[in-house]
């Protein structure tokens, strides 16, 4: 066989690593992010996050054909939590790129400068604050709402929390627009952190893994006062929007502006009018963020004529405008005592570091999480090592890798188990994946997992049922699977230790209120290998419910808006299998909702037809020409199906101009796209 048709193949196959390696992060990222946002539990430092985004950014520029309407790069991070209410925010909260060195911030401002055609251009410098983003509207010189970020859409409704911290005025007394809202990050000093821990510990209560941690889960209290008796402070940064005049039109005057009305600016926020100065000026705080008493983890530099801002705009979801120079993670070295693994709630066995006590970013480090057998080889990592310990500001550290040098010879590799370390079952690892998995369904690891999972934010929201009930629950024998929650009664709960009759009344009435919550929670909460929040969104949306997810053939699963083949298998798997078609039943049976709507479809000249986009276009990026289709009414498809309309191919289009030519579906170049446009434009 010759080299020419040895390449198609190996083409393809490099093509289809590619495919695996980006859902496996794509599937880990949506998992921190809701670990993170959601549920203010991160598992992962910051650093190790931006790893596997950038990752996963590289890799969607080399296969562009891979990116999907909700890949984590094609959206804001985060959710809301419905406990509070939803706000929608009339501007979206954007996520900004990242520079993680001197020659990234520089290419960032040439690309402004080259966008704007100037010179030069002055730009204002801001500590990047780690605390929690909220926005604040005022409405006739009043604080009429408070929300958090959530998603950049949606957020919680927390204005009487956000009303007990002291910074943020209640009311305006000076000339300003009649309503508007203005951004900053809420935040907890080093000083308020230790202090609020001390309290914690006199009280034997548990203690907060860090000022981020601890100033998120104090503004998300059901009870003011607890938010009240905390440490919290803020920062403004940027006005979000505003009816009517009297705001300045550059950033820098802007703060200004805003700390005139009574609110409080950085006072460390510069102002300069060339890229030396500003890379000076990100060099001289990383070295001196450590004398400040809050915690920051990197700069935040922004264009400062808004009129530029407003020409520059957008590329996907984040201003081109402004960057976030990130800091690289503080690191230490120690001793990896040993390799354990725990049980997640899909039978995911997962790694993670046991370390010699070290302290990292003024925390003591002893465990560290790590991805996988695989990332163990890829970084050679062995029992007994010194090795490096990386964490970025307050969150779950990583192991990054070895000290090869200090090796005595008596390091030893690790060994995934072959047997469940919890019911010792068989360990079982599908071809493809980077996991290693307990088939058994009845696994006691698996099932608290799924039901703290299941019981959690996100999912069914029911309060009260945390990990010290569900272990009860498993152990006395009242709960087996995750329907028998909805057939728990007050005098069962009664027999639990620590459980008095107010405390049993609580749940039940909070179990009860979990019947109704939307397809979206109870879809994510079942715990479906591959379905994360943003996917169960998606099915639900499409199908309106689980009943016609069930009734769905393979095909029809994998038509689904950006639903992929492993997924729609993973669904489908599920849906047909008899002891989770009778778990739903018994969930029907308990009146729990399994039917809710259709998201209507948008009308335009484009609607009802399916698009997928693939390779380089020269017209637009990808994101603004998906924005354009959904815009017009139309759908975005990850992957050629036959209910594909339109193929738009630029170069490179890879497998999928392969797959449209077998379907027989059309394929459009940029011309024939605009052609298109102005056909369906006439006939509407």
């Amino acid at each position: 066989m010759s080299e020419e048709t040895q390449a198609p193949a190996v083409d393809e196959r490099g093509l289809q690593e590619a495919k695996l390696r980006e859902e496996e992060l794509r599937s880990q990222i949506n998992y921190h992010d809701y670990r993170y946002y959601a549920l203010d539990s991160p598992e992962v430092s910051d650093s190790q996050y931006d790893g596997l985004m950038r990752e996963l950014r590289s890799l969607e520029e080399k296969h562009p054909e891979l990116i999907t309407p909700d890949s984590p790069t094609q959206r804001v991070s985060g959710m809301p939590v419905a406990a509070f209410g939803v706000v929608e925010h009339k501007v979206p909260l954007l996520s900004l790129a990242n520079a993680f060195s001197e020659d990234e911030l520089r290419a960032w401002h040439r690309r402004v400068t080259n966008l704007a055609e100037l010179n030069d251009i002055a730009m204002v410098c801001e500590p990047k604050m780690d605390g929690l983003a909220v926005a604040l509207v005022y409405e006739a010189g009043a604080f009429a709402q408070g929300a958090t970020r959530g998603d950049g859409a949606r957020g919680e409704n927390i204005t009487q929390n956000l009303r007990t911290i002291r910074s943020i005025p209640l009311s305006i007394s000076k000339p300003a627009p009649e309503r508007f809202e203005v951004r900053g990050e809420v935040y907890m000093t080093k000083k308020g952190f230790e202090r609020l821990n001390e309290e914690q510990a006199n009280k034997g209560q548990r203690l907060f893994a860090s000022p981020r941690n601890s100033a998120a889960g104090s503004l998300r209290q059901q009870d003011p006062t607890i938010t009240a008796s905390r440490p919290l402070d803020i920062f403004v940064y940027q006005l979000g929007w505003a009816e009517g005049g009297g705001a300045p039109s550059a950033h820098w005057e802007m703060l200004k502006w805003l700390g005139e009305l009574g609110f409080r600016v950085n006072p460390l926020t510069e102002r300069y009018t060339d890229v030396d100065a500003v890379v000076e000026h990100v060099k001289a705080w990383e070295e001196r963020r450590e004398r400040l008493d809050y915690e920051i983890d990197g700069v935040v530099i922004k264009v400062d004529d808004l009129s530029i801002q407003r020409s520059l705009g957008f590329v996907g979801r984040e201003p081109r405008w402004a960057i976030a120079y990130k800091y690289p993670a503080t690191q230490a070295t120690t001793k990896l005592k040993n390799i354990e693994v725990n049980v997640g709630r899909t039978g995911s066995l997962n790694p993670f570091a046991v370390l010699e006590p070290v302290v990292v970013a003024h925390a003591t480090v002893k465990l560290a999480t790590l991805h996988n057998e695989d990332d163990i080889r890829r970084k050679d990592i062995r029992i007994g090592d010194t090795v490096i310990v990386q964490r970025a500001g307050e969150v779950i550290p990583q192991v990054v890798g070895p000290v090869v040098s200090t090796r005595t010879g008596e390091e030893r590799e690790f060994e995934m188990p072959k047997e469940c370390p919890v019911c010792g079952t068989a360990v079982v690892r599908p071809e493809g994946e980077a996991m290693s998995y307990c088939p058994n369904r009845a696994c006691p690891a698996q099932i608290f997992r799924l039901l703290t999972h299941f019981a959690g934010r996100g999912a069914m929201d029911i309060e009260g049922l945390g990990e010290s009930l569900a272990d009860q629950l498993l152990r006395s024998g009242l709960v087996s699977d995750l329907a028998d929650v909805y057939y728990l009664t007050k005098e069962q709960l009664l027999t639990l230790e620590r459980m008095g009759d107010k405390s049993a009344g609580n749940l039940v009435a909070n179990i009860e209120a979990s019947k109704s919550r939307p397809v979206t929670n109870l879809l994510f909460g079942l715990g479906i290998r591959h379905v994360g929040y943003e996917t169960a969104e998606l099915l639900a949306n499409h199908f309106g419910g689980i009943d016609a997810m069930a009734a769905a053939e393979l095909e029809e699963l994998e038509a689904a808006p950006t639903i992929g083949p492993k997924t729609a298998e993973s669904v489908y798997e599920y849906l047909h299998d008899e002891t989770n078609l009778a778990l739903i039943e018994k969930l029907r049976q308990a009146g729990v909702r399994l039917q809710g709507e259709k998201a209507a479809a948008r009308e335009g000249p484009l609607q009802g037809l399916a698009f997928v986009v693939t390779g380089s276009l020269e017209r637009w990026t990808r994101n603004e020409v998906e924005g354009m289709i959904k815009g017009l009414g139309g759908s975005i498809g990850s992957s050629v199906t036959k209910k594909t309309a339109y193929v738009l191919a630029g170069e490179n289009p890879g497998s999928k101009l392969d797959k449209a030519q077998e379907y027989g579906t059309t394929v459009l170049d940029e011309e024939g796209f605009l052609k298109l446009l102005d056909e369906k434009g006439r006939n509407q």
